[in-house]
Parts: C-alpha cells; sequence; structure tokens
C-alpha cells in the first residue's frame, strides 16, 4: 500500500493561493457590470444630468472661463501722467506747477480745488483753536503752563486770552501765530477745473508670454496734440479731462471740488494671446474710492506751507489744501493655449458625467418599488465556503437563499 503524500502545511496554501489572486489580479481585466433599467423616468433624469454637465463644461468652462489655457494676472505695469490747464481763484491765475501735488507725474496725484489760507505766520504767542479740546477758559487758572496738546497748535503759557473774534477766550499758546481757525481766507481754484487734461501713459508687459503693449498708438501728424479719449473712435488716445473722469466716476465735480475726494482709474489689459495682439485692448472705467457716505472719512485734503522772509524773521504761509486725488490702478489677465490644463479639464469633464449614473443608483437603491431586486441584481454576495460540486439553481439546497446569486432573469424587468 502506497504512503500518502504529506499535506504541505496550511501557511503554505495559504501563501500560494494569495499569490496566485495577485498574479492574476496583475494580468486580468476587470470591468463593471452593466445593467440596463428599462425606466422612462429614470432615463431621462440620467440624460437630463449627463446634458447638464455637458453644458457647464463646453460653456462656462471652456468658453467662459477659457480654462484650456494657461494664464497669468497681474502685468507688470508703468505708468507716467501729466497734467495740463489753468484756473482762476479770487485773488490769482493758478497754473500746473502750483495746484498738481507731487508734481512728478507719477500714478497717484492730487489736483488741488480750494484752498484755506493762513498768510503772515511767525513764531510767537497767540490765542489757542477752539477746535482743540480743554482750550477755551475763563481765566489764567484754567491754563496749566508747559502743557502739550498733541492735537493742538503749540506750548501753552498758562495765560487765558482773548479769542481772535467774538467774547470768547481759549489759553495762549507759543507756536506758528495766528493758527490755522484764526486767519484762514477760503479760494476756489474749480472753476476751469473741469477742463484740465490729463494725460495717462500705461505700458504693461506679462512675463510669462513675453508679451508687452501700451495704450498709444504710434500715429504721425501729432495726433495726440489734438485728440481726447473716445472709447469708440479714440481709444488709443488715453487724454483725459478732469471733468470727463468724475462724471464717469458719477459725481458731481462742484460738490467733490470743494469737500475734496478720491477717484479711481482703472486701467484692465484682459488679453486673449490666442488672438492677434491689435485684440488687446485696455479698458477703463472710474469710480469713487473714498466712502463719501462716511462724513467721518469722506474727502480729501492736506496741508503745506510756503517759508519766507520778512525783514530777517522766517514767516511762512499755511495752505489747507482740498482737492481731487487721482489714484491709477492698472490690473488684468492673460491667457493663452496650453496643453495641460485642456487634457485636465477634459479629463475632469469626462468624470464628472458618472455623476448622473451616481444620482440614478441612489434614486433606484433608495426610492423604487423594486431596490431589493435591483440591488441584488447590482451587487453580487459571495460565501466564503468550501467549494461543492453544485448545478445550476441549487439555491435551494442552502440554509439561507440571501447567500446565493439571484438567478430570476425577469428580475429587472419588474422595476
Amino acid at each position: 500500500m502506497a504512503a500518502a503524500e504529506p499535506k504541505p502545511p496550511t501557511g503554505a496554501v495559504a501563501a500560494r493561493r494569495l499569490a496566485q489572486s495577485c498574479w492574476s489580479a496583475f494580468w486580468d481585466y476587470e470591468t463593471p457590470k452593466v445593467i440596463v433599467v428599462k425606466n422612462r423616468r429614470l432615463g431621462i433624469v440620467y440624460r437630463a444630468v449627463q446634458l447638464l454637465i455637458l453644458l457647464y463644461f463646453v460653456w462656462y468652462v471652456f468658453i467662459v472661463q477659457k480654462s484650456y489655457q494657461d494664464s497669468e494676472t497681474g502685468p507688470e505695469s508703468s505708468v507716467i501722467t501729466k497734467v495740463k490747464g489753468i484756473t482762476l481763484s479770487e485773488h490769482k491765475v493758478w497754473d500746473v506747477e502750483e495746484y498738481v501735488k507731487p508734481p512728478e507725474g507719477g500714478s497717484v496725484f492730487s489736483i488741488i480745488t480750494r484752498i484755506e489760507v493762513t498768510p503772515f505766520q511767525t513764531l510767537g504767542t497767540c490765542a489757542e483753536s477752539m477746535r482743540v479740546s480743554n482750550a477755551t477758559c475763563d481765566s489764567d487758572e484754567g491754563c496749566v503752563a508747559g502743557q502739550l496738546d498733541m492735537l493742538g497748535n503749540g506750548l501753552r503759557t498758562g495765560r487765558c486770552v482773548p479769542y481772535y473774534y467774538g467774547s470768547s477766550k481759549t489759553c495762549e499758546v507759543s507756536g506758528w501765530c495766528p493758527v490755522e481757525d484764526g486767519a484762514s481766507v477760503s479760494q476756489f481754484l474749480g472753476t476751469m477745473a473741469p477742463n484740465f487734461t490729463i494725460l495717462i501713459k500705461n505700458s504693461i508687459h506679462y512675463p510669462k508670454f513675453q508679451f508687452s503693449k501700451g495704450n498709444i498708438e504710434n500715429r504721425k501728424g501729432g495726433y495726440l496734440k489734438h485728440c481726447t479719449f473716445h472709447e469708440v473712435s479714440d481709444l488709443y488716445c488715453p487724454i483725459f479731462k478732469l471733468g470727463y473722469i468724475v462724471e464717469q466716476a458719477g459725481e458731481n465735480f462742484t460738490e467733490l471740488a470743494h469737500t475734496g475726494g478720491v477717484i479711481g482709474v482703472i486701467i484692465n489689459w484682459d488679453c486673449d494671446l490666442d488672438l492677434s495682439a491689435s485684440e488687446c485692448n485696455p479698458k477703463y472705467s472710474f469710480r469713487r474710492l473714498d466712502p463719501k457716505h462716511i462724513p467721518a472719512s469722506s474727502g480729501y485734503n492736506f496741508r503745506f506751507a510756503k517759508y519766507y522772509k520778512i525783514n530777517g524773521s522766517i514767516t511762512r504761509t499755511l495752505i489747507k489744501a482740498y482737492g481731487i486725488r487721482i489714484d491709477v490702478i492698472v490690473h488684468g489677465q492673460a491667457g493663452k493655449f496650453s496643453l495641460i490644463p485642456t487634457i485636465i479639464n477634459l479629463a475632469t469633464a469626462l468624470t464628472s458625467i458618472g455623476v448622473g449614473s451616481f444620482l440614478c443608483d441612489w434614486i433606484l437603491l433608495t426610492f423604487m418599488n423594486k431596490n431589493k431586486v435591483y440591488s441584488h441584481k447590482k451587487f453580487d454576495k459571495m460565501v466564503d465556503a468550501p467549494e461543492r460540486s453544485a448545478g445550476p439553481g441549487l439555491c435551494a439546497s442552502e440554509p439561507s437563499q440571501q447567500d446565493c446569486v439571484l438567478t430570476d432573469a425577469r428580475g429587472l424587468a419588474q422595476l
């Protein structure tokens, strides 16, 4: 009688089976099971979801957002400005050198439209302004000598003196006298200011695409000497009237000239570099930047002084200037076709179409009357049991039919 062959260890059998399954998984091709459900309403939902996803990617992602392009935002930019014009006040003629601050011609500058002048200020003693807190007094006892108010106009001497007008008294200070409130004279420069012309030279560069362009065309015959900006006919004549800028920002010029304000000139360069360079054009917009509806932060003014000598003593003229500050802001975006973002967005679009299948599966498994039948057809339930010979349709011999694969060919026909 032949000796029985020794059985390999159980661990070795398990390891061999695991290796065979891994090797089989590496070479075998797997594909999901396809089940056709004869339900018209569910089919309409499925196709509608696919159509909406397709329209979203074709119209919005690829046409509107141009997601097939590589893009660059924030171009390198330079701005040079130049103001021309003269105006009148009650006492003199003003030219560009006097009403434009600073005079360098940068992207931010101010045009003075009203001033409050305090002339002939000298170093001495005088009454403090009534706008300073705790400045009013009735006697010398109400003033502390040597006190320095950071919001005041000088060092207090300890004396209580009559104010510049009226019967009130304030503490005396040592500083530039008379103080601003005591002898200031207002002058309006905005009579002819709406006709001031502002030349705005702008050049941009997108380094990623090595693309550069400016907002002035090279024309012969002194074109810039005779033109003013028009959005259609003279787009490349960046000479704007101050009144036009304020009007486009939706403001009243007279009111703005009295209180001052900040106007933004926004130049937008949105360029599709798949087209010719002539299709890349600047777009101008204008709006007020300071919050005019908040009195505490609206308006714009600043102070400066002019110094000179009279009889050997230093004298100055203090000027509080109200004006229109112009901020030239440049931004934009350039795009050009690139294969990488195109592939990424196409893959995203194809993947997103599967959302329709996920939604319909959820409806079938949750809300349909025959959801259990669909569940058994879609998901095979396998039992880890010893192999046994069984013919087709032997599920009746099993203890529980829940562990068998359904063989009812008519199951989904009932959905």
